[in-house]
């Protein structure tokens, strides 16, 4: 089953959830709300998709820290541990070992075909 990490109040989550709905494809919903993100999983994330594309500046919680798209991968790192809304939602982590970030409908479509 696949793994839905976001919040529920986010419009690109709720487009992947009713996507996923849609296409009757399992899923668990993990809330970055209640849930931290260990450093562990973190590292494994990485090892699949880059820090630029995992962490988000384009949204509120950025635009509130005050924090410019000038720091470096490792103050991102320490950021993203502490604020769980930093993430680009949704991650979503597939069967197959593969981890989707944010919402693209046509990746979507050929991924859960």
């Amino acid at each position: 089953m696949i793994k839905v990490y976001g919040i529920t109040t986010c419009g690109s989550v709720k487009k992947a959830i009713s996507f996923f709905k849609a296409k009757v494809v399992p899923y668990s919903f993990i809330d970055l709300k209640t849930t931290a993100i260990s450093e562990a999983k973190l590292k494994e994330w990485l090892a699949l998709q880059p820090m630029s594309i995992l962490f988000n500046t384009k949204g509120t919680k950025f635009k509130t820290l005050g924090l410019t798209k000038e720091i470096s991968d490792e103050e991102k790192r320490s950021w993203i541990l502490r604020e769980q809304l930093l993430f680009k939602r949704p991650i979503v982590e597939c069967e197959d070992g593969t981890l989707l970030v944010g919402f693209d409908e046509e990746v979507y479509a050929k991924k859960f075909a």
